[in-house]
């Protein structure tokens, strides 16, 4: 599976996208109300009229930026090799033009623009401390991602989907303070694409002691998922926890039985093992035990494909990779 569509809503907002630099066409749309949208800014991926930063300019002179609640950065030219460093640059500087901003998504790209591997990230230390009113924060792409530990007292949500999220960001965000947390999403991928963390990087996340307002955290799309869960099965944070998702990654039988021999699991509301390795009397134990608690199981293996060599080895697949 790869991202093929652009976020159609962003922070409880329908996105609407900034119209470029040529569109005055008398069918394009009129600029909505500022507060009432997720704006994505974009520009093409290849061979682009004007740079990111020329569109994000634009943008600040058209809308009544004190008013704009969600921002969504689309693609910048060449993601694939060009670092957004100059894109974070302006947004930074931009700052004290978007105070009422509360939801940000940064590198909105899919496929045909530049695949979630090949995207060339930057460094979101800036981007959080500039903005200490955003409650939602969401980042995609791995390749040169840089998170450091950050304190930041409002965000409610944050996100990181890759294909291969680097061990020294998941141990940024593991060791950050963030009180009002309550929602934790990080797509951890593979080592093919850079994602070399291990379950001891999560630890302070697992431990429970520093994200004290968690209420949902999804560990997914991970080629270690069966450790993933090993390591939950006896992780404090899980006792208060509403919804746990362990989805699509490489989730064996190894994995679920841990799950499901650990600790009690019925508090939850929802438990995700969407896209999975199981065996159907695994995916019905999980079933038989927990639906009847109430809790809201996914066991669908969807696309979960895996492939055997001439040497019998079988070769499994995360849902996001490339």
């Amino acid at each position: 599976m790869t991202i093929g569509s652009h976020l159609k809503e962003f922070h409880g907002l329908p996105a609407f996208t900034f119209p470029g630099v040529g569109d005055t066409s008398p069918e394009a749309p009129s600029l909505p109300s500022p507060e009432s949208v997720a704006w994505r800014i974009g520009v093409d991926a290849y061979d682009a009229e004007e740079e990111w930063e020329e569109a994000f300019a634009r943008f600040l002179d058209s809308v009544d930026t004190e008013r704009v609640r969600a921002l969504i950065v689309g693609a910048w030219s060449e993601a694939y090799e060009t670092a957004p460093d100059e894109l974070i640059k302006a947004l930074v500087a931009a700052r004290d033009r978007l105070p009422a901003l509360r939801g940000l998504f940064f590198a909105d790209i899919v496929m045909e623009e530049c695949e979630i591997s090949w995207i060339v990230q930057g460094d979101m230390g800036p981007v959080l401390e500039a903005f200490p009113g955003l409650e939602e924060f969401g980042v995609r792409g791995g390749n040169q991602l840089v998170f450091p530990a950050v304190r930041h007292e409002r965000l409610r949500k944050l996100t990181v989907e890759t294909g291969g999220m680097p061990a020294e960001a998941v141990r940024g965000v593991a060791a950050s303070d963030l009180p009002a947390l309550v929602e934790l999403d990080l797509w951890l991928g593979t080592s093919e694409y850079g994602g070399d963390a291990d379950v001891a990087d999560l630890e302070p996340v697992l431990a429970g002691t520093r994200l004290p307002r968690l209420t949902r955290l999804a560990l997914r799309n991970s080629e270690i998922q069966d450790a993933i869960c090993t390591a939950l099965a006896s992780a404090p944070v899980v006792a208060r926890l509403e919804e746990l998702d362990v989805s699509m990654g490489v989730l064996t039988d190894d994995g679920a039985t841990a799950l499901l021999t650990g600790q009690p699991l019925t508090h939850l509301k929802k438990l995700d093992l969407h896209h999975n390795y199981l065996s159907a009397a695994l995916r019905t134990r999980l079933l038989e035990t927990l639906e009847p608690a109430g809790v809201q199981v996914d066991a669908d293996q969807d696309d979960a494909e895996s492939d055997e060599d001439s040497d019998g080895e079988v070769w499994r697949f995360v849902a996001v990779g490339e």
